[in-house]
């Protein structure tokens, strides 16, 4: 059975945050505004995504 995916878009900038919710961002693969990438749904992936919430649009 395939891994569900999830797609993360970063909707705000970085610009003026912690620097350690910049590298979360990082982490998920996200570099410029409005960037996409697709992950795995771990419980690691969703802490990630928890945490810079307020950047984040998560789908599916």
């Amino acid at each position: 059975m395939a891994a569900k995916k999830i797609k993360v878009t970063l909707v705000k900038s970085v610009i003026g945050t912690k620097q350690d919710h910049r590298a979360t961002v990082r982490g998920l693969g996200l570099r410029k505004l409005n960037s996409s990438a697709e992950l795995v749904d771990t419980p690691e992936v969703r802490g990630m995504i928890q945490k810079v919430a307020y950047l984040v649009k998560v789908e599916g």
